[in-house]
């Protein structure tokens, strides 16, 4: 059994950058813990109100991948560049030394969305390879309208990992329809059809039916 952390900026980024991932992580029996940084609100109007709702999205969306815990901090929405790295990273710690993961999942490193590329600079602090520790593997996840719409001059996102979803594809949809109020019509990034266009096109670029696709940031093994 494997111990896997998600560390997110928001509710939803866990969901549309990994969620048949976490559904197949879950279904063979690891434990998946969900860790987010921001809430995702409070560059909002009315935001108070809206963070409730969000976070019981995200324990709705936790409960159908089958996700063992669901943790939030309180940094500012779209303003994690506000506050020193040092702060941040003294959050994420004593998770990882409560949880012992051995896998985590978090942002890709050039998105976007500012609170996405410190969280990834965040976590990155956070499991510095020193003897013993935990986390033997690191990938960074995509999440559409913060990664495909980055600055093209700056590191663009290529997969060198793909995980074949198909088989939990109703678990994705089922996490997906809790975050309903964030997902947008089409042709915007974060509608259904384009989220499910975009783990078909990860998908038949490996010859699979549905993929999610992730950049390696770091895996340790023990032999080839």
């Amino acid at each position: 059994m494997n111990t896997v952390l998600v560390v997110a900026a928001h509710p939803d980024d866990e969901v549309l950058g990994c969620a048949g991932t976490i559904a197949l992580h879950s279904q063979s029996g690891d434990q998946v813990h969900v860790l987010f940084l921001a809430d995702g609100e409070q560059s909002r109007p009315a935001h108070q109100q809206q963070q409730s709702a969000r976070q019981a999205a995200a324990r709705a969306a936790g409960e159908a991948l089958g996700v063992t815990s669901v943790q939030f901090l309180s940094f500012a929405d779209n303003a994690m560049d506000s506050v020193p790295l040092l702060q941040i990273v003294q959050a994420i710690e004593p998770m990882i030394a409560q949880l012992a993961p051995d896998t985590i999942y978090t942002h890709f490193g050039g998105d976007l969305n500012i609170d996405h590329r410190i969280s990834y600079q965040a976590v990155l602090t956070a499991c510095r390879p020193q003897p013993g520790h935990s986390v033997r593997r690191i990938y960074c996840f995509e999440v559409p309208s913060s990664t495909e719409w980055a600055a093209q001059s700056g590191p663009v996102f290529r997969p060198t990992l793909f995980i074949d979803t198909h088989s939990v594809q109703d678990k994705v949809e089922a996490a997906l329809h809790c975050y309903a109020t964030e997902l947008r019509p089409f042709p915007h990034a974060r509608s259904m059809q384009a989220i499910l266009a975009r783990q078909q096109l990860r998908g038949s670029s490996v010859g699979l039916p549905l993929a999610e696709a992730f950049m390696i940031e770091r895996e340790l093994r023990a032999k080839p």
